[in-house]
C-alpha cells in the first residue's frame, strides 16, 4: 500500500514526489515513456526563476535525481485505469495493479502536431509550440504561426514585438479567436495574414529554413523563415480516466487552484488540468500544491 501514486514523471509529477517524500510518505511515480515530459525538448530554458540557461533535459534530470534521492520509487509503466474503492484506490497499468491512499494525476498535455515530415526532428531547431518559451531566440528574424484560435493570436501579438515579420497562417478565412485580440493583432504593421492555407512542408538543413504553404486551391508558396510556431491546440493525457474523473469538453481535468478533482483523495497537477497559464513554473507550482493537499488528506485519515 502506497501513501500516494503519481501518474506522470514530468515537472509537475516529480515536484509532487519531492514534496510527498520529504513528508515521509511512501511514493510511487508511474511514467509511460521517459521522465521530464515536454520540457526535455527545450534546448534553453530562460524563464524559470534562478535557473537561467539550463536545457530542458538537464532540468528534468535534476528533478528526477532529486526525487529518487529522497526515496521516490519510479517505475516506467503506462497507467490504463484507476479505481476508487471504499478504503483505498487502485492504479492499474498494463502489467500490474497498485494500491494507494491517494493519487496525483500529472499526465500533462501533448501539443497537437501538424503531422509533417521532420516536424518532431526540428523541435528546438526552428519548430516550436510555445512563443513565450522560445520567441526570444527569433529576435529580428522572420517567423510564422499556424493557427487561428486565441493562443495563436496571442502568440502572434507577442512575436510581433520581437520578430522582424510574423506570418499568420490560417486554414479558414475567419478567426476563432476573440475579436479584441484580432483587432489588436491587425494593428501590428509587421504581421502578414495568409488565409485559407496550411503549412504543408518543412524545408531544413540542420535548422528550419523555409516552409511550403498551400492554399485551398492547391497553389503552393515557399516562405523563408527561421521559426515556425504551431498553435493548433493541445491534447491532454486524460482519456483513460474519463470514467471516474470529471473532464471538460476538451478533455482537461476540471480542478481549481487547490488541484482537487471531483473524487476525494484524487488530485491533479500540471498541464492536464483546466488552467490559464501552462508553463514550467506553473507545472511545478501545481506539483507542490497537489502534494500538499494529498499529504493533508492522508494525515486527516
Amino acid at each position: 500500500m502506497y501513501d500516494t501514486i503519481i501518474v506522470g514523471a514530468g515537472p509537475a509529477g516529480l515536484t509532487s514526489a519531492i514534496y510527498t517524500c520529504r513528508a515521509k510518505k511512501k511514493t510511487l511515480v508511474l511514467e509511460a515513456l521517459s521522465y521530464g515530459g515536454q520540457i526535455i525538448n527545450t534546448l534553453d530554458i530562460e524563464n524559470y526563476p534562478a535557473a537561467p540557461h539550463i536545457s530542458g533535459f538537464d532540468f528534468a534530470t535534476k528533478l528526477y535525481n532529486q526525487a529518487k534521492e529522497l526515496g521516490a520509487e519510479i517505475v516506467f509503466e503506462k497507467v490504463v485505469d484507476i479505481k476508487d474503492n471504499t478504503d483505498y484506490k487502485e492504479v492499474i497499468t498494463k502489467n500490474n495493479t497498485y494500491k494507494t491512499k491517494t493519487i496525483i494525476l500529472a499526465t500533462g498535455a501533448e501539443n497537437r502536431k501538424l503531422g509533417l515530415e521532420n516536424e518532431s526532428d526540428l523541435i528546438g531547431r526552428g519548430v516550436s509550440y510555445c512563443a513565450t518559451c522560445d520567441g526570444a531566440f527569433y529576435k529580428g528574424k522572420d517567423v510564422a504561426i499556424q493557427g487561428g484560435g486565441n493562443t495563436a493570436i496571442e502568440e502572434a501579438i507577442y512575436l510581433s514585438d520581437i520578430a522582424k515579420t510574423v506570418y499568420l497562417i490560417l486554414r479558414r478565412d475567419e478567426f476563432r479567436a476573440e475579436e479584441t485580440l484580432i483587432n489588436q493583432l491587425k494593428e501590428k504593421e509587421n504581421v502578414k495574414f495568409i488565409l485559407n492555407s496550411n503549412v504543408t512542408k518543412l524545408n531544413a538543413n540542420e535548422k528550419l529554413e523555409s516552409i511550403e504553404v498551400t492554399n485551398k486551391d492547391g497553389q503552393s508558396t515557399i516562405i523563408n523563415i527561421s521559426g515556425l510556431f504551431i498553435a493548433v491546440g493541445r491534447v491532454p493525457e486524460n482519456e483513460n480516466f474519463r470514467k471516474i474523473i470529471k473532464l471538460n469538453e476538451a478533455g482537461y481535468v476540471e480542478a481549481k487552484e487547490d488541484c482537487h478533482t471531483n473524487v476525494e483523495g484524487i488530485f491533479t497537477a500540471g498541464d492536464n488540468r483546466v488552467k490559464t497559464v501552462r508553463q514550467l513554473v506553473t507545472a511545478t507550482a501545481d506539483g507542490a500544491v497537489a502534494a500538499t493537499e494529498a499529504i493533508k488528506y492522508i494525515n486527516g485519515k
